[in-house]
């Protein structure tokens, strides 16, 4: 009788153990979600400390080499996103329907990109292609550089944070050392690079005040023109208080610093 006990806990042991393995298995080799923002190796290291670069040459040239992988692999999340979205409406204009799976995913897209929820699907999908769509990487870095000092600022050095995203929940960033009595905001912490990425990306994409740069951006791709950071840098007026001002530094940025960008 112990014998038979022993016998059988030995295969209920082995039976999931067998069950675990193989929903490990499965695990690994499941092709990761169209949705899933990537992360590069880099994300997570800390910061280099550019202000103890003194060469101003080298200083630059380490800057955009350390910010440039990270925004190619955001971009060319965009461009996947944007891919799919555009077999999604191929799709539903040749069959009329998405399957239960397409329609979670536009879902999650539309409240990301803040789409409207009342719109019907195809409407959707179009304002999610104006949406969806990359940034000029010459525009990304110099303003990546201009909103942190070239990467030596303490949001940069100790948050991720080089494009002086602010936040409003207590606690979600740091709370500027120059903030005006009443004001609430934040600027962002983020826990690795990729997500700093992301976010800034996403942000230029969605919010209303960028509006223009998506209107500017439309428009080259519809006549199958270049979309440059020059051309896009005009949207990003509400941007800095600064306006038109700020607009002309980041030209002036991408121009100046054209040989590093180009490295």
């Amino acid at each position: 009788m112990h014998k038979r006990e022993t016998s059988k806990i030995i295969l209920i042991t082995l039976g999931v153990l067998a069950v675990i393995v193989i929903n490990a298995w499965i695990i690994v080799t499941q092709k990761p979600d169209i949705l899933e923002v990537p992360e590069t190796e880099q994300a997570e290291k800390p910061v280099p400390d550019f202000a103890a670069i003194k060469n101003v040459s080298e200083k630059k040239r380490a800057f955009f080499r350390y910010l440039r992988p990270e925004v190619e692999k955001q971009n060319e999340y965009l461009l996947s996103l944007r891919h799919y979205v555009q077999t999604l409406r191929r799709q539903l204009s040749s069959e009329g329907r998405l399957n239960s799976e397409d329609l979670r995913r536009v879902a999650w897209l539309s409240e990301e990109y803040k789409i409207d929820d009342e719109q019907d699907l195809d409407d959707k999908l179009q304002e999610l292609l104006t949406k969806i769509d990359i940034l000029p990487v010459n525009l990304v870095l110099a303003q990546a550089a201009n909103e942190s000092a070239w990467g030596t600022s303490r949001f940069a050095q100790k948050g991720y944070n080089f494009f002086g995203m602010w936040c409003f929940k207590r606690g979600c960033g740091f709370v500027p050392a120059q903030r005006s009595d009443g004001a609430s905001h934040e600027v962002a912490r983020f826990d690795n690079l990729s997500r700093a990425t992301y976010t800034y990306l996403r942000n230029i994409n969605r919010h209303p005040a960028y509006h223009d740069l998506r209107q500017i951006r439309a428009t080259l791709r519809a006549n199958q023109m270049p979309i440059t950071g020059q051309a896009l840098a005009e949207g990003l007026m509400n941007y800095s208080e600064r306006g038109a001002a700020y607009v002309e530094e980041l030209q002036s940025m991408m121009q100046f610093n054209q040989e590093y960008l180009s490295e």
